[in-house]
């Protein structure tokens, strides 16, 4: 009788719906930020420089998030073609994430160290330099741009609040380290990163 109440009652069967859905999402969800593994960061993490910083909002700025991941699955095909599986602590600092869900270029979670900056910078330039086969649009304006540096240490400031350990020196030094760099070197410098502290580690 209670079960053909629920079916008539188009109401209270969405209600009661959106409390399964939202029990069972919370189960899942909850007990992860108490799990060491998803809230602490890995050995060797650190904080992105000043450069690093500010490539990683240029990279945000043209769109790169759209067709590259950074997020290698447990799956075998995946690390053996790009290297360790991404882990949680990887991205405890990642204000916002950029795990991406599209690949219509590769997964850059571990493109740190695999390329020279000359290579980087040529295939920003016009990627059908060195991948002939690329779809990838050329970014020639990233080595005319360069950096101010007026915000950065704002910016530094934010992701601290975010708990992000910048201290009070590299917030300090902040302008003075990216100031007339070339936005293209800001982008390498951020790519060149990525994935490096969990690249040897199969």
């Amino acid at each position: 009788m209670n079960h053909e109440i629920v079916e008539k009652n188009l109401g209270l069967l969405v209600v009661l719906m959106v409390f399964a859905i939202s029990l069972g999402g919370l189960t899942q969800i909850v007990p992860l930020f108490f799990q060491q593994e998803t809230t602490e960061p890995i050995e060797g993490l650190r904080p992105y420089t000043a450069l690093e910083l500010e490539g990683r909002d240029i990279y945000i700025r043209e769109g790169c998030v759209g067709c590259h991941s950074q997020m290698v699955r447990p799956f075998r095909a995946e690390t053996e073609r790009y290297g360790h599986y991404s882990v949680a602590g990887e991205s405890v600092w990642e204000h916002p994430f950029l795990w991406g869900s599209k690949r219509t270029g590769p997964d850059l979670a571990r493109v740190g160290g695999r390329y020279s900056n000359d290579w980087h910078r040529a295939h920003l330039i016009n990627p059908r330099d060195v991948v002939p086969e690329s779809k990838m649009p050329s970014y020639p304006w990233l080595q005319e741009n360069t950096l101010d540096g007026d915000h950065t240490a704002r910016k530094m400031e934010v992701m601290r609040g975010f708990g992000v350990p910048y201290t009070d020196e590299d917030i300090a030094g902040a302008k003075e380290a990216v100031e007339g760099v070339a936005e293209i070197d800001a982008l390498i410098a951020y790519l060149q990163h990525l994935g490096t502290v969990l690249s040897d580690r199969r």
